[in-house]
């Protein structure tokens, strides 16, 4: 019996120590590789995705640059920062920098702020022909009234300088044709008194008179439009004027 006791033991170890190695060798045999884009396969964990980020109250739904949409509406500033923000728009609009001036508006920048001599960006951007300034502020609901330290409006220096398109905005947003600065000038004299009446003052005094300017308002010296021109000898403008 005590033989028979001990086969049994001797057995049983055996058949255990068997099932042990086969368990290990099973643990450690490598799995076979999965197909290439099978896309089953395990990714390692990756870092967590960053939170969204709420949109700006100033964001536009438009992914492509354009003017600012007269319908959005800017924030509210403080006096301190109304004031700082309407400095830095009017040095943006000085400098042509037309990305610049449409962050500025975004942020809540007047575009009738003027400074210490009485420029606006609206009428900066006029004078100087920097058209897309200008339409930004336009857009965002310039005074085409308003008047620099000349008593001008933007459009008087914009035709003494000869920016055609730069006038053609400014009539089409209904800036007055006629009005008078303090010099005795309207946008018509001072596009003959102040150029050489080449082809763009010519084009300028052709969008003034098909804007419905009148020719006739004389200058302090008691000369309209026309007599300015044949004195100054620019034909071309006077037959405009004639016909």
């Amino acid at each position: 019996m005590d033989s028979l006791k001990g086969r049994g033991l001797a057995a049983g170890s055996v058949i255990g120590a068997g099932l042990l190695i086969a368990g290990l060798v099973a643990g450690c045999a490598p799995s076979s590789p999965l197909p290439a884009g099978t896309g089953t396969t395990a990714a390692p964990p990756s870092s967590p995705a960053p939170p969204p980020v709420a949109p700006s109250p100033t964001a536009t739904s438009s992914a492509s640059p354009g003017p600012t949409s007269s319908a959005a509406v800017p924030p509210k500033l403080l006096p301190e920062a109304q004031i700082e923000t309407d400095r830095l728009l009017i040095l943006a609009a000085k400098a042509n920098d037309v990305a610049r001036v449409g962050e500025l508006i975004a942020a809540g920048g007047n575009v009738n702020a003027k400074d210490d001599i009485q420029d606006s960006a609206f009428l900066y951007a006029g004078a100087e022909g920097f058209n897309e300034v200008l339409q930004l502020t336009l857009n965002a609901g310039a005074d085409v009234r308003s008047t620099n330290r000349y008593g001008g409006t933007a459009l008087i220096p914009a035709s003494e300088h000869g920016h055609t398109e730069t006038v053609r905005i400014l009539i089409a947003a209904g800036v007055p044709v006629d009005h008078v600065n303090n010099l005795g000038w309207t946008a018509m004299q001072e596009a003959i008194l102040l150029n050489n009446g080449g082809p763009n003052q010519q084009d300028v005094v052709r969008q003034l008179l098909a804007a419905g300017a009148n020719p006739d308002i004389r200058d302090p010296q008691g000369r309209t439009a026309l007599q300015n021109a044949e004195r100054l000898g620019f034909t071309e403008i006077a037959e405009l004027i004639r016909g």
